[in-house]
């Protein structure tokens, strides 16, 4: 019985959370090749050698990262519906001064 019940709970497992995990992999797998395309007329625009392109993203994922956990921490308090309202309005002013 106990063998059974554990293939049964794999088998579940694996139905639900592989499918999700490889959308994620592909999205991913996207955003980077996103980030290399980006840079082959972002290095040129802002005269930028490969070097400082690495160190730049770099700095970007090391940020991303560091805000990451205190973003989920507040919007878990606030919750989605006011956090992406929160969202939009700092996007739209940062558009509007810009």
């Amino acid at each position: 019985m106990q063998l059974c019940l554990e293939r049964q709970t794999n088998r579940k497992v694996t139905r639900r959370i592989v499918p999700f995990r490889i959308i994620l992999y592909v999205i991913a797998f996207i955003d980077r090749a996103n980030l290399g395309y980006a840079a082959l007329d972002m290095n040129e625009a802002l005269a930028l050698t490969s070097q400082m392109f690495g160190i730049v993203s770099g700095i970007f994922f090391i940020s991303y990262s560091l805000f990451e956990i205190p973003r989920n921490v507040l919007q878990e308090k606030s919750g989605a519906r006011k956090w992406i309202a929160r969202i939009l309005v700092t996007w739209g002013a940062a558009v509007v001064s810009t």
